[in-house]
């Protein structure tokens, strides 16, 4: 599973204004996989280096997600939302998943440290997955044409998370 880490090149300001839609999308996409792979290894399907457990690549993508979403809560919603004041209650919805999400994230860390079973955990991820789909498109549905041409004016990994 390999992952694009520097994402697409801009080469003009139509370019970069349509970047970040394509942008969240690509972290989106990235976050996916990390789930994916989280799964994997619950299941003993990944090959794990000598000295290191599931646990890195569960917690890798709790921090991946809980990164994400702090990165667009305090760097990208208060620039739509300056140019788009109408846009606050979408906001409003997307930092109530964005809370829920950490919750969920706080439970499977728990279930995580307390060595909780495979059926378990996956439960756990099954949870996260389905609210994170469900808000992955919610957001690129209502958001995509906005980024697209509001332009948000910064560095992409501050406004959308590090996968950026």
């Amino acid at each position: 599973m390999e992952v694009d880490t520097k994402g697409p090149t801009i080469s003009s300001e139509t370019d970069r204004m349509a970047a970040f839609g394509g942008q969240l999308r690509a972290v989106h996409q990235r976050l996916r996989q990390a789930l994916e792979l989280a799964r994997r290894s619950i299941d003993g399907e990944v090959d794990i280096p000598e000295g290191l457990d599931l646990l890195v690549f569960c917690r890798g993508f709790c921090s991946a997600l809980s990164g994400h979403h702090r990165s667009e809560d305090t760097g990208l919603f208060p620039e739509i939302l300056a140019a788009r004041p109408d846009l606050k209650p979408v906001v409003d919805d997307l930092v109530r998943d964005h809370n829920m999400l950490e919750h969920l994230l706080g439970e499977f860390s728990a279930a995580l440290s307390s060595e909780a079973d495979p059926e378990a955990l996956h439960r756990h991820l099954d949870g996260i997955g389905a609210i994170m789909e469900s808000h992955f498109g919610y957001e690129e549905r209502r958001l995509i044409e906005v980024l697209d041409a509001v332009a948000p004016d910064g560095d992409p990994r501050t406004l959308l998370g590090e996968l950026a």
